[in-house]
């Protein structure tokens, strides 16, 4: 198992060698007006799996740097 942060989120770009985009939406209520509140994060994760394609939805953990903007990469598809 891979410590540190995981998240689940939608592949929304593949065009990268070796890195895809993930966007993760973390929804919570407002505190006073109790609407729901969404809001996206995109990552660069290293991807080794095989037929990862857009609209996939994917798991994600937080690994040392690897470079630049990558700090995850995607351990499984879901």
């Amino acid at each position: 198992m891979i410590k540190g942060r995981s998240f689940i989120g939608k592949v929304v770009s593949v065009k990268m060698t070796k890195t895809v985009i993930v966007e993760v939406v973390h929804t919570h209520a407002h505190i006073l007006y109790k609407k729901t509140i969404r809001r996206n994060r995109r990552f660069a994760a290293h991807n080794t799996l095989e037929g990862v394609s857009v609209g996939d939805t994917v798991k994600i953990s937080e690994v040392p740097p690897m470079s630049r903007t990558k700090h995850f990469i995607v351990a499984e598809k879901i």
